[in-house]
């Protein structure tokens, strides 16, 4: 299992340095250069070569590539256009909310989706399977953002039940240690700081939850479907083995592998997807500052956040192969 971990990791080495090969010249190859990019509408001869002398782009372009890379290797990410702040401190002052935020749609999509595909597949044919597999449907085919707006006016606009914005009442004394709220709150004993957030995490978390809870319901139906029918189960029950250990051990079981699977790729993706949900809410995570950076063509913050993404992916996809162990010991034993 350590070998495996470490062959997976040292193969995000190669991974990610093709990465930052396509980023540095994606952002080379945009119309007029970087330079014209940044200034837009004000892009003038002088103002042009104000900016290449500034951040090196009249250098040669593998010199520019080596430079570049020696400082993200130094943790470097360069400073943001729009805030002049390092992009490494600005990303990890928002982290924790982006983090909290995937996390929660992620136990709502899972809490959910898996139950509820399991009991449609049990009810194949019936009514709640149709619900289920019709309600799937409607939730991958909604906008998230169009979603997010209708849960806004209805529950934080018309009802006032739940909050419109932010992460935590101001009016709320609780002491942020590490940043996540909830965490914080936990640790702390500041249990009415803690719920404070969780309230204001819960309709942001609902919206960004409905399309990964969709595709859940789905796969773990079409899972259990494909295992409740194996010819182990049928041979269980004929020895007279109990319907607990049947649904548990032989159904669940085996059918929680293209289930998990689907569950990391979700994960990855509510951490890049966050941006519309975030930008509704007025979520100060990662996501919101992103849609600010493409609007204010902040292609530091831009490029580190493609690559945030990429080692969030890798080491998600490294989990899920872990977990496989833990659910099917014949893929321990390979």
């Amino acid at each position: 299992m350590l070998r495996t971990i470490g062959r997976r990791l040292l193969l995000l080495i190669p991974t990610l340095f093709g990465l930052t090969v396509l980023l540095f010249f994606w952002v080379r190859a945009l119309p007029g250069g970087p330079a014209a990019a940044l200034l837009g509408e004000r892009a003038t001869p002088e103002a042009i070569e104000r900016i290449n002398e500034a951040y090196g782009f009249n250098r040669p372009l593998p010199e520019q590539y080596v430079t570049w890379l020696g400082r993200l290797l130094q943790g470097d990410f360069g400073n943001s256009i729009e805030t002049r702040r390092p992009v490494l401190e600005e990303f990890a002052n928002r982290f924790p909310a982006t983090v909290e935020l995937a996390v929660m749609a992620l136990i709502i999509a899972v809490g959910v989706g898996i139950p509820l595909g399991y009991w449609a597949a049990r009810n194949h044919g019936h009514l709640i399977d149709h619900l289920s597999v019709g309600g799937s449907l409607v939730g991958i085919t909604i906008p998230v953002f169009f979603l997010a707006f209708i849960l806004k006016y209805v529950f934080a606009v018309q009802l006032g039940w739940l909050p419109t914005t932010g992460r935590q009442d101001r009016s709320v004394d609780a002491t942020h240690a590490t940043g996540f709220y909830v965490l914080d709150g936990l640790l702390t004993g500041e249990l009415d700081a803690a719920l404070n957030a969780i309230v204001h995490l819960i309709l942001p978390a609902l919206a960004l939850s409905t399309i990964p809870l969709a595709i859940i319901v789905r796969i773990t139906r079409a899972s259990v479907l494909e295992v409740v029918n194996a010819d182990y189960v049928r041979t269980g029950r004929a020895k007279g083995v109990s319907q607990g250990v049947i649904r548990n051990r032989f159904v669940l079981r085996n059918a929680m592998l293209p289930v998990v699977t689907t569950i990391g790729l979700q994960a990855g993706l509510l951490i890049s997807g966050a941006v519309l949900t975030e930008t509704v809410f007025a979520f100060p995570g990662i996501g919101a500052f992103l849609a600010s950076a493409i609007f204010a063509r902040d292609f530091p913050v831009l490029q580190g956040f493609v690559l945030f993404i990429a080692v969030a992916y890798a080491l998600i996809n490294l989990l899920v192969d872990v977990s496989y162990s833990f659910i099917d010991p014949r893929v321990r034993v390979q």
